[in-house]
């Protein structure tokens, strides 16, 4: 079910957030911000499809794919998960 794999995905996130990776407090207050985003989506998976969601993903891996790789690379996944959804 795709909600549980982004759900997964976003678990993910979150334990590599807790290992303190060098972020300034705006980027991490961003990917928080997007994290409770995508999970109102879950709860809401069958509600209308924005793709505001995917753009802020989208922006997101950009923003931390060159100093934060693995960061970009979760976040890609939510990127997937979220298409697979129909989001």
């Amino acid at each position: 079910m795709p909600a549980q794999e982004l759900q997964k995905q976003l678990d993910t996130l979150r334990e590599q957030l807790e290992q303190n990776p060098p972020l300034s407090e705006v980027e991490r207050q961003d990917l928080h911000a997007l994290m409770a985003d995508i999970e109102s989506r879950i709860e809401l998976e069958n509600a209308t499809q924005d793709a505001s969601i995917v753009d802020g993903v989208n922006l997101a891996v950009e923003r931390f794919e060159v100093e934060h790789p693995a960061i970009a690379g979760t976040l890609r996944n939510i990127m997937n998960t979220l298409g697979s959804m129909g989001i």
